[in-house]
């Protein structure tokens, strides 16, 4: 088994200091075990300037962040560059780059979706 070692520290401190950051037109809607229900409701009790969103979001990220840090490097048959040794660097033919693929992919998507929403709010607000 894999333990990722997500970083918390500067999460907590952008909670007690900044917004969040610009959310998508996409809902999630999840049910959670109730011990980790309790800890984001006893987070929600310790940033009184936080709601359960906001705190699940938050943690969502730094546990997506840590997953792409923790996909393994798996060198491909094509080299890219030398190092500064004058070694070979192979192209990365791990989950890494599909990752980086499909989440630029999805996110033009999504922000597409989100930019049509406000549109229509704001042409329905005239």
């Amino acid at each position: 088994m894999v333990e990722l070692a997500v970083k918390f520290k500067p999460l907590l401190e952008r909670w007690r200091k900044e917004t969040g950051p610009r959310l998508s037109a996409e809902e999630y809607s999840v049910r959670l075990p109730l011990d980790d229900a309790s800890r984001i409701q006893a987070l929600v009790a310790l940033f009184p300037g936080r709601n359960a969103t906001e705190i699940i979001t938050d943690l969502l990220h730094a546990a997506l962040d840590e997953i792409a840090a923790a996909m393994p490097y798996e060198a491909g048959p094509r080299v890219i560059s030398r190092d500064d040794h004058g070694d070979p660097v192979y192209e990365d033919a791990g989950l890494t780059p599909r990752f980086v693929e499909l989440t630029r992919e999805f996110k033009r998507t999504l922000e597409a979706a989100s930019n049509l929403a406000a549109a229509g709010k704001a042409a329905g607000n005239q």
